[in-house]
Formats: C-alpha cells, structure tokens, sequence
C-alpha cells in the first residue's frame, strides 16, 4: 500500500510541475501528460508499473469525454449529420484502410499485416481532437462537425474490427460472418435499451434530482448514468466509450445539460490527463531512438497519406477546401483505439513484437504533435492560399497585442460583458472579451464574438487581449478579492490604461480608486445602463446619442439587456426565473429540416422564437428578414425563452413540432 502511494504521489508531482512547464513555455497539457508517462512508465525512470487496473481508470477518461460530447449532439443533430457519420465517416475507414493495406503489402508485408495495420492507421483519436475542439470552441464550426462525424463513425467501427481480428487468425468466413451479424444484433439491441432508458426514465429521474437541490446528488447521479451506460455496452462487448456517449445524447435533449457537462467536466479532465499518462508510458524512448530515421518517414508517410484521403473525401462529398483540409489535419494521427487493435493483433500473432513497438511509437508521437498542427492549421492553409475571409474569423483567439489597437477589452463575457459588447458594436468601437467559461466562449465566438478563453487575472491572457495597447478595462464580475488581483494584473502591464469596474455596491469604493480604478459602477439593471454610459462616453461617442440610446431602452422595459447566452447556468437570482429571454447558437447541418427554407415558412412568431442574427461563411446578417432563405452550415442565434429556444432548435433540426 505504501509503494502504491509513493507511485501516485510521484505521478501527480510529475503531472503538477510538467503542465505548469509546458503552459508556461506555450505548449498544450496534453503534452506534458505525455511527458509524465514517458518519464513515469518503465522505459523512463520506471516508478509506476503500468496495470489493469489503472488503463481500466484512464479508460473512464475517455468514456466521461464522450459522455459530455454526447451532450453537445442530441438525436435530432445527429441525423442531420447522418450524411457526415454514415457518408463521410465510411468513405475515410475504407479508402484509408485501402490505402495502407496496398502500400504495405507492395512492401513485401503479408496480407493480414497489411491489413491489420491499415485498419489501425485509419483510426484518429477522438480524446485528443474533442479535448482541443471543445478548448478552442469550435465544435459548431463546419470543420469540427466533419472531424465529429468522422470520429463518431470510427468508434462505431472500432466494434467490428475486435471481432474480425481475433477471427482472421482463423481464416474462418463462415465464423467472421456470423460473429459479425451476432455483435451487430447485440449492439442494436443494447442502442434501443439506452434510448428507452434515456427518453422515459432519465428525464424523470433528473427533475426528482433537481427539486431535491443538492449539488453532491446531482454530481453523483451524473457519475452513476455515464458510468452505467459504459457498464452496460462493455457487458454487451461493445465500446464503453460508445455507451457513454449514447447517454449523453439522450441527456442532451434535456434541459439539464449544460449543468451536467460541468459536473462531468472535473472527472473528466483528470481522467483524460491519466489517459494521456497511460499512453505516454508506452513509448520506449531508445526504440525511437534507435529507428528514428524510419518512425520520421512513417510520420511524414502518415501525415501526407491520411491528410489527402480525408481531404479529398471531403471535398468529393462538397464540402470547402479549406474547411476539408482543416479537417484532414485534426484527424491525421493515430487513434487511442488503435493501441488496443495493436494489442490485439499481437495476441492473434497478426503483428510481431517489433511491429507493434513502431506502431506504439509512431502512435504517441503523432498524439503528440496533433496539438501543435492543429493551432498551426490558418498558417498553414493561409501558405497553402486556401485561407479566405470566413476562416479567417477561426483566428479569433488572438496570438499577440499587435491584432489589437485603441479597443476595449473586458472582463468576463457574461450578461453584462454580452450587454456592454452589444452597445459597442453599432458604434464601430473594437473590443475582445476574456472568459473563462468554456460554454459561453463556445457560442460567442460561434457568433462571431471576439472572445478569448482564459482567466483575467493571468498575465499571459491579458497580453493576448492587448491590454497594453487598450483605451479601456471593463471589469464585469463583483467579487472583490479576485478584482484586486485582476487590477494588479492590468496595471503591472499598462499602468496608464483606463479601468472601469461593476461592483455589487460602493463600499469598496475607496479602495478600488486607491488601486487605480478609474470608475466604479453599482449593480442592477439601472446599473447597467451607467455602466453603458460611462464606456461609450470613454469611447467617445457624444452625450446626446448615449441619452438618446439609454433612454430608448428605459422605455423598451431594458429588453436589450434581457437578451444575453447563458452558458452553463444564469447569474444571481436569476438563475430560478424563466422570464428572461436569452440567445443561443445553432448550426444547421446539411440535413436540417429549416435548410431551404424562408424564415416566414417557419413561422417562428408563432413559437414566440426569433431569429436575432444570422452567419453565413464570411458574411454577419443582423436581425434577418423574413424572406431570408436558411442554406446548410449557417449559423443561427436565436433569442426567446429557455424551453422555447429548446422546442425550437429540435423543430429547425428534424421538423418535429
């Protein structure tokens, strides 16, 4: 027991100081996991012995990321996706596959290793895409829905290759066949149980949970659901990770799902990094060493062979070049199922042990370098002279102050932050938003919202913002502990810049003016309204127009202050009120039901549901006409009340009312 101790405790200190390393110097976490397992498995240093039971924990990692990527697709978004999963996602498998196994077998590789390994090499890694896809929120871009949709397909597919593997080394047809037409029954069979359970017992389960008002019990419900749908598509020989994400699916047609993915969000983010430990603790660093010369020819073969067949199927299936090449870079590397196909093989005899070493290494370190060409992706499609205008908005998570000049840059992008921005705009005025909930980045900058995730008080983040070169700080939130340390922040990088701060009321006002705040403006709704005032004046926009705006929205009741994304929960007392409209964003896949179809066809009055703005590719259209036709791969935001807005995105979804 002891022994195990000092094994965990040396892991954490390991992980602790490689990911404050890595972030510190610029490169992602997933990195620095790596790094740990390299340094703590038996080609390294050797602490931690690397068991069943702790691959069985990391797995969980990867079954509460499809659990909460689940969340994100509910059914009727997966079936305007099917032409991506089904079409796409099957046209990659196959031709990839094929691809590899002439290669190798023209290589004097017999025809079950070519095979074998073709099959591995098509597979990507849905952990380390979806962890960096749901990090830089774009999962509601065009690009991240193919990368899904390819993904989804992958997994489905991982099922029957750990049927057909096993059986190959039996030259069987006749089992392969059966076997095969067994596990798809099973899988049919376990996919209706869940979706039973998930549309008539969860939904009722969860509203008992919420009336109870207890955090621990709804954390704890959300563990026991995720954790059982995985149980019971393992106990069917499935993938965990399959059932976990059917779960979520069914969970994200309720409303209960933004508090669910933040609950799952702190296991999951453990876990994850222990899955990237585990896999880092297969890599032996002398064999790459010792054959680095083939395992960087592997790369480069892997990099240029996988990126072409994706790219090119995508464009075949009509989607934009860039938008398939971007694609094609998220999902070049191996996948972390493809280490358990290695596994696998090696059981059967179908790989020899030196294969399966290459694969391991050449699997880790195409993991490893994902991230980098991921962030690196405009640069390269701009090289390429594929980068126009619409992708250029992907690059909204500025690299350094030089993007921006004489803007305002505010604190947090909750209501008040979306209420502030959404004054700034019509006036022409520059601004970025820092936030650090990951939902609300997610669909601002869906929205073509200039938002940057991260927290305010790092000054690494400011920096990215430009706050150096900013006419204004507007600090939203009111807790005054973390405002002083955020104010310590801005004024160690622009002492000069002007700060402007809410607080709930003014007894820290003194004490804010000592810190350097420029102005303090009280809380509520009429609070607001100042705060507008004082920035826009800072701006420079005359008086008159200000009390011209301010006094239209007295008499319009503040409902443009009333209309703001939520996230994951709503401020204050706010959060037990359904009076309040809000936005959120929606993209209609190809298949939507609404694609081809005029607003006014819709007859979203009637649902009491507007359509407040539109995006489409490179073009922003404000409050649309009713005559606007929707096309696939717009971007909808749409205010009205939370059921509503539900009821809403299901009906533009699959049509039904």
């Amino acid at each position: 027991m002891q022994s195990i101790n000092v094994q965990i405790f040396g892991l954490l200190v390991a992980a602790v100081l490689l990911v404050w390393f890595f972030k510190r110097i610029g490169l992602p976490p997933i990195l620095a996991y790596l790094a740990t397992g390299v340094l703590a498995g038996s080609h390294g240093i050797g602490w931690m012995a690397q068991t069943h039971e702790i691959d069985f924990v990391a797995e969980l990692g990867i079954v509460f990321l499809l659990f909460s990527l689940g969340l994100e697709f509910s059914i009727s978004r997966l079936m305007a996706m099917r032409n991506i999963v089904f079409g796409l996602g099957s046209l990659q498998v196959v031709v990839t596959s094929f691809v590899f196994i002439i290669t190798l077998y023209s290589l004097s590789f017999s025809l079950l290793t070519s095979f074998t390994i073709g099959v591995i090499m098509a597979l990507s890694s849905t952990a380390v895409v979806v962890k960096l896809l749901k990090e830089t929120g774009e999962l509601n871009q065009r690009r991240g829905q193919l990368a899904i949709g390819v993904l989804l397909f992958q997994d489905i597919a991982v099922v029957p290759l750990l049927i057909i593997l096993p059986l190959l080394a039996t030259s069987d047809s006749q089992s392969i066949s059966w076997a095969l037409a067994f596990a798809l029954s099973k899988g049919a069979f376990v996919c209706l149980l869940l979706w039973a359970i998930g549309k008539w017992v969860l939904p009722k389960v969860f509203n008992e949970i919420a009336l109870v008002r207890t955090d621990e019990l709804f954390v704890l419900t959300t563990l026991l659901v995720a954790l059982f749908a995985a149980l019971l598509t393992y106990m069917f020989g499935l993938s965990m990770a399959l059932g976990a994400f059917l779960a979520g699916m069914m969970l994200g047609e309720s409303h209960y799902r933004h508090q669910l993915e933040a609950d799952i969000r702190p296991f999951r983010d453990i876990l994850m990094g222990l899955f990237f430990v585990t896999v880092g603790m297969q890599l032996d660093i002398l064999y790459v060493l010792s054959n680095s010369l083939f395992i960087i020819g592997a790369l480069l073969g892997l990099l240029i062979l996988k990126i072409a067949v994706v790219a090119i199927s995508a464009q075949l299936m009509g989607e934009r070049k860039q938008d398939a090449l971007a694609c094609a870079i998220m999902l070049w590397q191996m996948g972390e199922f493809g280490f358990v196909l290695i596994a696998l093989g090696s059981q059967q005899q179908l790989l020899t042990s030196e294969q399966a070493s290459f694969l391991i290494a050449l699997g880790v370190l195409s993991m490893a370098f994902t991230p980098f060409l991921i962030d690196k992706t405009p640069f390269i499609l701009k090289r390429l002279g594929v980068l126009d205008r619409a992708i250029m908005a992907w690059e909204s998570e500025p690299k350094s102050s030089t993007l921006y000049s004489n803007h305002v840059v505010i604190c947090g992008f909750s209501r008040v932050g979306q209420t502030i921005a959404r004054f700034l705009k019509p006036e022409a005025i520059e601004y970025v938003a820092i936030e650090s909930n990951p939902i609300l980045v997610q669909e601002g900058k869906a929205a073509g919202e200039p938002v940057i995730y991260g927290h305010v008080k790092q000054k690494d983040i400011l920096k990215c913002a430009g706050v150096e070169r900013a006419r204004l700080v507007i600090i939203t939130f009111t807790e005054f502990e973390q405002t002083q340390v955020v104010i310590d922040a801005i004024k160690q990088i622009a002492p000069e810049v002007k700060i402007l701060i809410r607080t709930r009321d003014d007894s820290q006002l003194e004490k804010l003016k000592e810190l350097g705040v420029t102005e303090v403006v009280p809380e509520t709704l009429e609070a607001s309204l100042m705060l507008v005032s004082h920035v826009l004046s800072m701006s420079g926009v005359p008086m008159s127009r200000i009390v011209r705006r301010v006094s239209k929205e007295r008499r319009n009741r503040y409902q443009f202050l009333q209309r703001f994304f939520t996230g994951e929960h709503i401020d204050g007392d706010e959060n037990s009120s359904d009076r309040l409209e809000y936005l959120h964003v929606i993209a209609l896949p190809d298949k939507a039901y609404a694609v081809n179809k005029s607003i006014s066809e819709l007859n979203l009055a009637k649902r009491k549901v507007s359509i407040k703005a539109l995006r489409r590719q490179d073009r922003e259209i404000d409050a649309p006409s009713d005559q606007t036709l929707l096309l696939a791969n717009d971007i909808l935001v749409l205010q009205g009340k939370p059921r509503r807005v539900e009821r809403v995105e299901h009906y533009l979804l699959d049509g039904i009312e």
